[in-house]
């Protein structure tokens, strides 16, 4: 599993660390692994003569950049700093003249030929997008044909929230030291940070036991996933309970159902009018016409995906079993009622739909996403399962999960329907509601790359590829 931790966690856990070492170790161990990672980006046999860049903030990041700039001085790298902070780190500096490099009197003439530029102008208590005297410098790092490595985090992100407010550097890679920051996983930031490496400074026993942000790997979700004993039947393994689909949209229902049926419950009732859509498709579910009270027992329910303004949301909502709420389920949703319930409460919302809960413009929620999905579930006290370029999945006492599998196809009509019903039946199988939803968005993920393969795909090849993702996690 990778860990993130605010910058609040990581400056207490590095003030612990550098008082048991010897001044400035820190900064070497940081440096070290960061000339190391430029080796290998540039490539073993192209350092020597490789023409290198460093833009230099008044931070520590700054000095990280300096020190690294000066090992790669050494090995035969033609080194230059530009120096764009009020001062530059005097140790950093120093070591980087002493092994051979200079400092540019003119930033514009090496970034035209640099092979790799090191970004080290602010670091991860930086506020805000790039001031404006580093902005034309770093769009000159960006149009050349150099290497872009950020130093920490891209200067112009925010490392606690993935908020990028005002011009930033984009990065070809990234290299963290320490600890993953939340802003290096989470979108928008997150496209900027390119490829990821975290170098090791021994951080790890004084960062906090319960992380700010997690995202699960193929070991993690195999724990998770539900696995039939030798005298399971139907009933045991769960049955979760779709309300969903009407006459306009017959569709969400059947897609609902279809990630349900692959998500490790032992069977599906649908309920609602889209019935005879649904058998054809799926002869092996439970059909009944509704109210859902009268459908037979559930373990689970899954309201909302194509409902329109039918009925059933709040007869789910009054159930003692877990539900899960997507798409017009959630529309003027009651806080109340949801606050109210005695059994978990997962809430699927994308971003508009989000907004239109917090009251907010769907571009503050774009903007941020972490901010949002966290209001979320402490104001309705429930599991909310934030969809989008990067979901993230949170209850209201619990560490923030982002996805970190998926594709942009997977932005297709259906797809949030096949989600919700593999997330609901993950939940009828006795998964916790933080639990089925990561689990969820990560099988879905990767059965959408699995599917596409980089070609356009259909909410139903998606739902066809769920067992393949669950053997690919398992095996």
């Amino acid at each position: 599993m990778r860990t993130a931790y605010r910058v609040e966690s990581v400056r207490a856990a590095e003030a612990e660390l550098m008082s048991r070492l010897p001044e400035g170790a820190l900064m070497h161990r940081a440096a070290a692994g960061l000339a190391a990672a430029c080796v290998s980006l540039l490539g073993r046999g192209r350092v020597y003569g490789a023409r290198v860049v460093l833009l230099v903030g008044s931070g520590d990041n700054g000095g990280d950049a300096l020190y690294a700039g000066a090992r790669l001085a050494r090995r035969g790298a033609g080194v230059t700093a530009v120096l764009l902070g009020s001062r530059a780190h005097e140790g950093g500096l120093g070591a980087l003249r002493a092994a051979g490099g200079r400092v540019a009197e003119d930033p514009f003439e090496p970034l035209a030929a640099a092979d790799l530029v090191l970004d080290g102008i602010t670091g991860i208590g930086g506020r805000g997008g790039l001031r404006p005297d580093a902005v034309p410098v770093a769009r000159a790092a960006r149009g050349s044909d150099a290497v872009v490595v950020a130093v920490d985090l891209p200067s112009g992100v925010d490392a606690d929230t993935g908020r990028v407010a005002g011009e930033a550097l984009r990065a070809d890679a990234t290299v963290t030291f320490g600890a993953y920051k939340p802003g290096l996983l989470i979108d928008p930031a997150r496209e900027y940070a390119g490829a990821l490496r975290l170098v090791d400074i021994g951080l790890a026993d004084f960062l906090p036991s319960v992380p700010d942000l997690e995202a699960l790997q193929h070991e993690d979700v195999a724990r998770l996933l539900p696995v039939p004993g030798v005298e399971s039947d139907k009933y045991r393994r769960g049955v979760v309970g779709v309300v969903a689909g009407s006459a306009r949209y017959p569709g969400a229902a059947v897609l609902a159902v279809a990630g349900a049926l692959r998500g490790g419950a032992g069977a599906v009732r649908y309920v609602g009018p889209a019935g005879d859509a649904v058998i054809a498709r799926f002869p092996e579910t439970l059909v009944h016409a509704g109210p859902p009270e009268k459908a037979g027992r559930v373990q689970a329910w899954v309201v909302g995906p194509g409902l329109g303004d039918g009925p059933g949301v709040a007869d789910v909502l009054a159930s003692d079993v877990p539900v899960l709420v997507d798409a017009d389920g959630l529309r003027d949703l009651p806080v109340s009622v949801v606050r109210g319930r005695t059994a978990p409460t997962l809430l699927t919302p994308h971003a508009g739909e989000a907004a239109a809960l917090l009251g907010v413009p769907r571009e503050a929620v774009e903007a941020g996403r972490l901010d949002a999905v966290r209001e979320l579930a402490a104001r309705f006290d429930a599991t909310v399962l934030l969809k989008g370029s990067t979901t993230l999945v949170t209850g209201p006492d619990t560490a923030v999960r982002v996805n970190p599998t998926g594709t942009s196809w997977l932005a297709t009509a259906g797809s949030g329907d096949v989600l919700s019903g593999l997330a609901g039946s993950l939940l009828a199988a006795g998964l916790p509601a933080l639990d089925a939803g990561s689990a969820a968005a990560y099988l879905h993920g990767l059965a959408a790359r699995r599917a596409s393969g980089g070609a356009p795909i259909t909410a139903a090849q998606v739902a066809t590829a769920l067992p393949d993702a669950w053997r690919d996690v398992t095996s």
